[in-house]
């Protein structure tokens, strides 16, 4: 995979020496408590946590299987709900095999980067937006914003890595495929 083998690293690397003020690069991952359960110990202290926290809530993994299982409900199908599990299982199974060449904020080896990709907010958010775009199509436009600033707002906080966020559009746009076709 191009993200494992460093295609990537040098423009990933750029992005943390020129990251927007406010941006907070942890050093581990959540727990898997700490992912499902939404701002479970998270530290508000910059504008950009803030907005990233409270934006990108619906994107977060237990609310978002939540929005999207009642939009399933809604339509009467399991196509959304599915696109989800499946998208989600993907991002874990890339987590536990992708692990890319180290990134460092100066000295610091950032190891939370080691297996981040892809951007499980990313994804999610995009699946929320098709889900709920399916349920209200004239919302559509408003949730895929919506997606998007939560993707632009991952970058800008430093959760993510321009390689995260792309992943996570890639691995997004075809669970919306397989579910506008299911």
């Amino acid at each position: 995979m191009l993200v494992s083998a460093g295609a990537f690293t040098g423009a990933d690397q750029w992005w943390i020496d020129h990251a927007p003020p406010g941006a907070r690069f942890g050093g581990a991952e959540p727990s898997l408590v700490e992912a499902a359960v939404p701002l479970l110990h998270e530290k508000i202290d910059t504008v950009v946590q803030a907005a990233v926290d409270i934006v990108g809530l619906p994107a977060s993994a237990l609310v978002s299987f939540l929005v999207v299982a009642w939009c399933s409900v809604r339509l009467r199908s399991p196509v959304w709900l599915l696109a989800w599990v499946g998208a989600t299982a993907v991002e874990l199974v890339c987590r536990e095999i992708v692990t890319r060449p180290a990134l460092h904020l100066g000295a610091t080896h950032l190891n939370g980067f080691d297996d981040s990709f892809p951007s499980g907010h990313t994804l999610r958010a995009l699946v929320v937006a098709g889900a709920v775009g399916a349920v209200w199509p004239r919302a559509r436009p408003f949730a895929f914003a919506w997606a998007l600033l939560v993707a632009a707002l991952v970058l800008a906080a430093g959760w993510h890595v321009p390689s995260d966020v792309a992943g996570g559009l890639v691995l997004a746009a075809l669970a919306l495929l397989c579910a506008r076709s299911g």
